[in-house]
């Protein structure tokens, strides 16, 4: 492995956000599954949801739209949504689901600087009630058009982009943020042998 591809790896991984996830609950096409996972990584979002509770479970990505993003990502796929939300609240604050209802908040009154899941659901019905009942609130997106929605993938960057946006002011992107084991496992899963490492550390002294 090059010092150039070492230190890339290195620096991805010091400005990924533990505290910031996307969930997506039975979104059909895989390429906007692999779209959203493309932007997860452009904002430094290490873990995405899939839920398939209702659909069957997908067995691989639309390659094109993810240009191989999820090799780097954590996918956790569920196929209950109760087994979900057991594992978000483990880790998440609150959980968000993008709803156009009365009480639904403004994107950008979303508080990005502590821990946040947020669900997008799928192309035709969007997130179901059911996920909506289990969520802390809703979230829509302000626009200006005659149409209120946007395609999925499209939604999801605009979204991730405002949580990347506040977490960049917070400084959350200055420091590593994962713990040692998770980091010390995905540079191992990204194929970061330890003689890879051991160089470093005698470049460094």
């Amino acid at each position: 492995m090059t010092t150039e591809r070492r230190e890339r790896l290195l620096s991805v991984l010091r400005k990924r956000q533990p505290d910031l996830t996307v969930v997506l609950e039975n979104v059909f096409d895989p390429h906007n599954i692999s779209a959203v996972m493309r932007t997860c990584d452009a904002v430094g979002i290490q873990e995405v949801y899939v839920l398939t509770n209702k659909i069957p479970r997908h067995k691989k990505w639309g390659a094109r739209s993810s240009s191989s993003a999820a090799k780097w990502l954590t996918v956790h796929q569920f196929e209950s949504a109760e087994e979900c939300f057991a594992a978000l609240r483990k880790k998440y604050k609150k959980i968000y689901t993008t709803h156009l209802s009365s009480d639904a908040v403004s994107l950008h009154e979303i508080d990005f600087t502590e821990s946040v899941a947020l669900v997008f659901g799928n192309e035709h019905a969007g997130v179901s009630e059911e996920i909506i009942a289990m969520a802390d609130g809703n979230f829509i997106i302000p626009q200006m058009g005659i149409i209120q929605s946007l395609n999925i993938s499209v939604a999801c960057a605009v979204s991730i982009y405002e949580a990347m946006r506040q977490k960049k002011n917070a400084g959350h992107y200055d420091q590593q943020r994962l713990d040692d084991g998770t980091f010390n496992t995905l540079l191992d899963e990204w194929g970061f042998r330890a003689d890879d490492l051991e160089a470093i550390n005698k470049e460094e002294q």
